[in-house]
């Protein structure tokens, strides 16, 4: 098993993170994760736990087309994927950051689990746990710069503006 965890503080109020990443997921996904090339929702409607969808990435060259489906939807702290057959795991997870006297800051904290490493990839484990570990801090990354730039902050006199 493969994992990889990267957290990072935004400023910006959990639900404002959380309705940018599961509300708004289909729009939103290929944007912070720019691997993906395509993305089709299997399950119509919002996303909720059991929704489906197939995925197209090219991660370093390599194309891979998965189907996952939503493991847990908890708004607005955690939102959970698993890959249909569990060779993956994807888990974001929010917290409010309490020590923060000038507006709403919260930790984004993503995980990805890989819970299977083929037999004939085992010598190049160490070299796909770093490409894992840097997948998830550019994710993490990416949320933070499109949230704070797109996202109106709630001490901004302008977000509460009619």
């Amino acid at each position: 098993m493969v994992k990889a965890q990267a957290s990072i503080v935004i400023a910006r109020p959990a639900e404002a993170i959380y309705e940018f990443i599961a509300d708004d997921f289909a729009r939103n996904y290929k944007r912070w994760s720019p691997e993906v090339q395509r993305l089709e929702l299997l399950t119509p409607g919002p996303l909720r736990v059991g929704s489906r969808a197939r995925q197209v990435r090219v991660d370093q060259g390599r194309r891979t087309e998965t189907t996952f489906r939503v493991r847990a939807l908890e708004r607005p702290r955690r939102l959970c994927f698993a890959e249909t057959r569990d060779q993956f795991r994807i888990d974001y997870v929010l917290e409010r950051v309490h020590d923060k006297p000038n507006g709403d800051f919260s930790r984004l904290t993503f995980g990805f689990q890989l819970t299977r490493v083929e037999l004939y990839m085992r010598p190049f484990e160490k070299l796909i746990r770093s490409a894992v570990q840097e997948g998830a801090n550019r994710t993490v990354d990416n949320v933070k710069r499109l949230v704070e730039a797109e996202v109106p902050a709630s001490s901004d006199p302008q977000a509460s503006a009619p």
